[in-house]
C-alpha cells in the first residue's frame, strides 16, 4: 500500500527516485529546490547566466569628426601635342610612373628641320641684302658729299663770274638729287635690317616647332590611359595623348557640418589639425595627413563646409579618385572615462549598461555618452574607471540577476552560482 502511494507522488511531480516506485522503500535522497546554493547557481554554474564583460578605463581620447572624402591627385596634366604631325615614338608604357622632363612622345621631325633650314637660308640672303644696301648708301653718300662740294665752288665761281649762273643751278640741282638717293638708300638699309630681324624670329620660331615635336612630362607622377601610338596623326591642341596624375602628395576632400566650423578655425590656427584617411578596403591602414584647405563659403544647400587635407602617400596608399573614411582630429579629451561601444544597451529612460558587482550579480544603471571613438565611448556620467560592464549577453539579463562572466577571451572572469557550491555546487544532500 505504501510503495503505491510514493508512486502517486512521483508522478505528481515531485522529485523521487525511481528506486523508490520499484522497491517500495522511502527514498533516501532528495534534492532540494533547483540545485546547490538555493539559488541560480546550481551544479556547474547552473542559473548564472554566461556573458562577456570589460573594465572601465580611464584614458586620452581623441575628439573627431567622421566624415566620408574623395581623393584628388594633387596636380594633373592633359598631354597633348603643340604641332601637328605622325607620332613616330612612344618612349613609356600605360601607367608608367615618369619624373618631371621625362621623354614621353616624338613628333615626326622632318618637315619642321626642313622648315628651320629654309628660314637660315633666308636669314643669309637677308643679311648680304643688308650689306648690300650699306654698300649702296655708302657710294651714294660719298656722290653725294663730292656733288655738294662741287655746288658750292660753281657758286663762288658765278660770283667771280667766272662760270655762267646756269652751270651753277645745274651742280646745285645735282647735288639736291644726291642727298635724295642717299635718302633713299638709308630707308633701304633699315627695311633690309628689318626683314633680317623678322627672319631671325621666323629661324625661332622654326627652332621652337622642332622642340615641340619632343613632348616631356611637365610633372611627375603617374601616366594614364594611351591614345595615341606610334602611326597616328596628333593634331595641334586638340588630340590628348595621355594624362599624369601626381598622386605624391594627394588632397582628400570632405565636408563636415558647418555648426563646427567656429571649432575648426579656432584649433587650425593654434596647430596643424591631423586628418586620417582610411581607403575602403579593410586590409588597408590610415593615412595620416594634415588639414590644408578650409572653403571660403559654406554649402547653403547642405549646411556643410568643404575642407581639404594633404597626405604626403609615400607609399602610394591613396589612389586619386577613391571614396575614403576621413577622421579629423580637433583637440584631445583628456583622462576620460572609455567603455566599450557593446556595453552601451538604449531602453525607455535612455542609455544604460549592466555593472557587474563584487558578488556576481549586476546592477542596471543609466549613463551618459559623449564623443564616439570606433569601438569605444566616452561616458561623462554614471561610470567609474575599473568598474566591470557587461558587453555580450544583455538580453538574458535584469537587475540583481547572477552572472558568470570572462573577458572575451573564454577565461573566467567572475563567480558562478550557488554561494555554498564553490563554481556551481553539486547542491545539498538532506
Amino acid at each position: 500500500m505504501s510503495s503505491r502511494i510514493v508512486c502517486a507522488v512521483a508522478l505528481s511531480g515531485l522529485a523521487v527516485t525511481s528506486l523508490a516506485c520499484g522497491s517500495g522503500s522511502a527514498a533516501t535522497a532528495t534534492a532540494t529546490g533547483r540545485g546547490g546554493g538555493g539559488g541560480r547557481g546550481g551544479r556547474g554554474g547552473e542559473g548564472a547566466v554566461p556573458v562577456v564583460t570589460a573594465r572601465v578605463v580611464r584614458k586620452d581620447v581623441p575628439i573627431t569628426l567622421d566624415a566620408i572624402g574623395n581623393v584628388e591627385a594633387f596636380e594633373t596634366a592633359s598631354i597633348r601635342s603643340q604641332v601637328t604631325g605622325i607620332v613616330t615614338e612612344v618612349l613609356f608604357h600605360e601607367g608608367d610612373f615618369v619624373k618631371a622632363n621625362d621623354h614621353l612622345f616624338t613628333i615626326d621631325q622632318r618637315p619642321f628641320q626642313a622648315q628651320l633650314e629654309q628660314a637660315q637660308a633666308n636669314l643669309v640672303r637677308d643679311q648680304a641684302l643688308v650689306e648690300q644696301a650699306q654698300a649702296q648708301l655708302a657710294r651714294d653718300k660719298a656722290q653725294s658729299d663730292y656733288v655738294e662740294l662741287t655746288s658750292q665752288r660753281n657758286n663762288e665761281l658765278v660770283e667771280r663770274g667766272i662760270i655762267s649762273k646756269d652751270a651753277a643751278q645745274q651742280s646745285q640741282a645735282q647735288a639736291a638729287a644726291n642727298a635724295a638717293a642717299v635718302k633713299a638708300d638709308e630707308a633701304s638699309v633699315a627695311s633690309a635690317r628689318a626683314q633680317l630681324t623678322a627672319q631671325q624670329s621666323a629661324i625661332d620660331n622654326a627652332k621652337l616647332q622642332l622642340a615641340y615635336t619632343v613632348i616631356r612630362a611637365p610633372i611627375s607622377g603617374r601616366t594614364g590611359n594611351l591614345t595615341m601610338k606610334p602611326g597616328n596623326l596628333a593634331a595641334a591642341n586638340t588630340t590628348e595623348l595621355t594624362t599624369i596624375a601626381e598622386i605624391e602628395p594627394v588632397f582628400v576632400t570632405f565636408s563636415v557640418p558647418a555648426s563646427h566650423l567656429p571649432e575648426i578655425k579656432g584649433n587650425a590656427h593654434a596647430s596643424a589639425l591631423t586628418v586620417t584617411a582610411t581607403p575602403q578596403d579593410e586590409y588597408t591602414q590610415p593615412a595620416t595627413g594634415t588639414l590644408a584647405f578650409v572653403d571660403n563659403i559654406v554649402d547653403a544647400s547642405t549646411d556643410t563646409i568643404k575642407l581639404k587635407a594633404r597626405f604626403e602617400n609615400a607609399d602610394r596608399r591613396l589612389w586619386p579618385g577613391e571614396f575614403a573614411r576621413v577622421s579629423l582630429n580637433l583637440s584631445t579629451l583628456n583622462n576620460a572615462t572609455v567603455v566599450s561601444n557593446e556595453a552601451v544597451q538604449t531602453g525607455q529612460d535612455g542609455q544604460f549598461v549592466f555593472v557587474v558587482k563584487p558578488d556576481s550579480t549586476v546592477e542596471q544603471r543609466t549613463i551618459t555618452v559623449g564623443q564616439r571613438i570606433n569601438e569605444e565611448v566616452v561616458v561623462s556620467n554614471g561610470l567609474a574607471p575599473g568598474e566591470t560592464v557587461v558587453t555580450e549577453g544583455q538580453l538574458r539579463l535584469e537587475p540583481g540577476a547572477r552572472v558568470q562572466s570572462n573577458d572575451g577571451r573564454g577565461e573566467p572572469g567572475g563567480r558562478g552560482g550557488g554561494p555554498e557550491g564553490g563554481r556551481g555546487g553539486r547542491g545539498r544532500r538532506s
